[in-house]
């Protein structure tokens, strides 16, 4: 489970994020790190209690959690390392397109959700497709008691267009989903939150409430 030595971790390696700095704390980051894989763990046996895709899936628990070494490359920000752990647990694994389920780690900002953040194009028109074809159901969806329980802002956009997509007008009663560039929920806790020992238990009740959001994504996907 995530203690508070997995937040004095990250604590540390925001103040001091060099290579020089990490290789010398590299068994801090080891412990931390598996902090956050025995939780990732504990998160796919919940998982698999409810979502047949995940079940499915046979999915490693190692390969749903990011890499720390940020990409560099195309970055003025030349820091080598995030200082968060960010595991992402979806049909088919997380290098799929599919939608899921994700957990941040991060002192001061962790958050849970569930969702597809910026798919590409052809993905994005697929889901409009849906929306637009069973807005009923989608409004069902993102309205639900249960959902806005766990995410009250419900379905947020990552990222939006001022003008309807192309093939669609200004009346269309969806109109405002159809402008989003992706769809995904938020909910934020706080360090004692995480480190709670029914912090999983309260992870299941907050992705159980938002499986019927990734189901519609994920049957836009498949059709």
């Amino acid at each position: 489970m995530i203690t508070t030595s997995t937040f004095e971790f990250l604590s540390n390696l925001k103040a001091n994020n060099s290579k020089a700095w990490f290789d010398e704390h590299k068994k801090e980051y080891q412990e931390a790190q598996t902090d956050f894989l025995d939780t990732v763990v504990q998160l796919l046996a919940v998982l698999t209690s409810f979502d047949a895709d995940i079940v499915a899936s046979y999915l490693d628990p190692k390969a749903c959690i990011m890499r720390i070494n940020r990409d560099i490359r195309f970055s003025k920000d030349k820091t080598p390392y995030k200082t968060n752990f960010f595991a992402f647990i979806n049909k088919g694994g997380r290098k799929s397109p599919y939608a899921g389920y994700y957990f941040h780690v991060e002192p001061g900002a962790s958050f849970v959700g569930g969702g597809i953040y910026m798919p590409e194009t052809p993905i994005l028109e697929k889901i409009r497709l849906k929306i637009n074809n069973s807005f009923s159901e989608w409004q069902s969806i993102v309205t639900h008691e249960a959902l806005l329980v766990n995410f009250p802002e419900s379905v947020k956009p990552s990222g939006k267009l001022k003008r309807p997509p192309k093939g669609y007008d200004s009346t269309n009663p969806a109109v405002d989903y159809l402008k989003f560039k992706g769809y995904y929920t938020q909910r934020f806790f706080s360090d004692d939150e995480v480190i709670d020992p029914g912090f999983v238990a309260l992870l299941a009740e907050t992705f159980r409430s938002v499986k019927p959001l990734i189901d519609f994504l994920n049957r836009a996907l498949s059709q």
